[in-house]
């Protein structure tokens, strides 16, 4: 084995700038395996990010209940109930009882209790129309980070204090500090003072979403106990729907999991993900052909050599052993110099947590380096199997005479 090493090795030194080119080209498609890598991984990532990312993964939410019938169908005219406290019909009564089992289900990594309604917002004779969502005070980003989105202010929420978007801000003439005046649907009013500004990015949470204490949600929307709605967090967001299920099954309560809103978002990464591996295939392809090319190549030329082996003795089995072995090399060489050169590069590219929008989302963490190198070699390997089986046929008689 150590021999048929040597001798691999021979033969690639002793033409080394073809040894090279190959190489270089091998480490080419490396760096375009790699490349891709972090551009497909990233750019998924900074898609679920900015959407899935700032959602709840699994949402527990109780249906509103229908008014029930008073009487039949008379003449086609069925009478109804209708609620006059619509913010009554959908709650979770019951919802602090299983708060410790959901916390301890696997992947849970936040929990937040809500009470949402629709109020009216007004300062003078300015009125908007919002979305109020009651979180409790020490878990107001954990569904939404709203804590990286602040602009001015605090997010801490207490008595009396608002946190609203900067588009509903700025449309309104709103200012850190002002008092406004807030008009639940149920019709209870009360003064709030603005304590913090966020901007998301996206114009429906950032002109009609405002939020305020959990406490001060039940005194808006009449609602002493229970809440309408969980948002749950996991760690790994494709796991929602065997989360949301695993609830259901042990709770009882109605859980909803964020793939069943957002299904165009995952066909998208699913696309994607297969035009990435699309991309790297062709490459490995590309090193594949470049190095069965190459040893081909080497083949015709050291026919007399191979001849010479085997008038020797040399065994169909060692010549397969040498032309394997170059490939192998070729592979690990041209794999750790791609890998190299592909690490240098995406170092030039900022980092996840300092990505600005209008860069390219790359994230080097996923450039699958030991991937990367490991195809490579199996590829270039596989690649000079055939060089290799047509080297070990070589006639000794012919291959002399030659």
């Amino acid at each position: 084995m150590l021999y048929a090493l040597k001798i691999a090795t021979r033969y690639l030194t002793a033409n080394k700038a073809q040894t090279s080119l190959l190489v270089f080209g091998v480490a080419v498609g490396v760096f375009i395996f790699i490349f891709m890598s972090a551009l497909i991984g990233g750019l998924a990532e900074f898609i679920l990010s900015r959407t899935a990312g700032d959602l709840s993964h699994v949402t527990i939410e109780a249906e509103a209940s229908d008014p029930p019938m008073l009487l039949g169908d008379v003449g086609g005219v069925v009478l109804l109930v209708q609620e006059k406290d619509t913010s009554r019909e959908a709650r979770l009564p019951n919802a602090d009882a299983f708060i410790p089992i959901i916390e301890k289900l696997p992947g849970v990594t936040a929990i937040s209790q809500q009470i949402t309604g629709g109020a009216f917002l007004r300062r003078g004779a300015q009125t908007a129309q919002v979305s109020i969502t009651g979180v409790e005070p020490d878990r107001v980003s954990a569904i939404v980070n709203l804590k990286s989105y602040l602009v001015q202010g605090t997010v801490e929420l207490g008595a009396g204090r608002i946190l609203i978007g900067k588009r509903l801000a700025d449309d309104m003439n709103f200012r850190l500090g002002q008092t406004v005046r807030l008009q639940a649907d149920t019709g209870i009013d009360k003064a709030f003072v603005v304590s913090g500004i966020y901007e998301i990015g996206s114009g429906g949470p950032d002109r009609r979403q405002a939020y305020v204490s959990l406490a001060t949600a039940r005194t808006l929307f009449a609602m002493p106990q229970g809440v309408s709605r969980i948002e749950i967090k996991l760690a790994d967001l494709y796991q929602a729907d065997a989360t949301a299920a695993r609830i259901e099954a042990t709770t009882g309560l109605p859980a909803t999991s964020w793939t069943e809103n957002a299904q165009q978002l995952l066909d998208a990464l699913k696309a994607q993900a297969q035009t990435g591996l699309m991309l790297k295939s062709f490459a490995l392809i590309t090193i594949v052909i470049g190095v069965a090319s190459a040893l081909m190549l080497s083949t015709y030329r050291r026919r007399p050599e191979i001849g010479i082996m085997r008038a020797m003795g040399a065994p169909r089995s060692f010549v397969v052993v040498v032309f394997v072995m170059q490939g192998a090399m070729i592979g690990l060489v041209g794999g750790l110099l791609g890998a190299g050169i592909g690490y240098a590069v995406l170092l030039a590219f900022p980092t996840r947590e300092e990505f600005q929008p209008g860069n390219l989302p790359i994230d080097i963490a996923q450039g699958a380096y030991d991937v990367a190198i490991l195809l490579t070699v199996i590829s270039a390997t596989l690649a000079a199997i055939l060089p290799a089986r047509a080297a070990s046929r070589v006639d000794p008689v012919t291959a002399i005479g030659q």
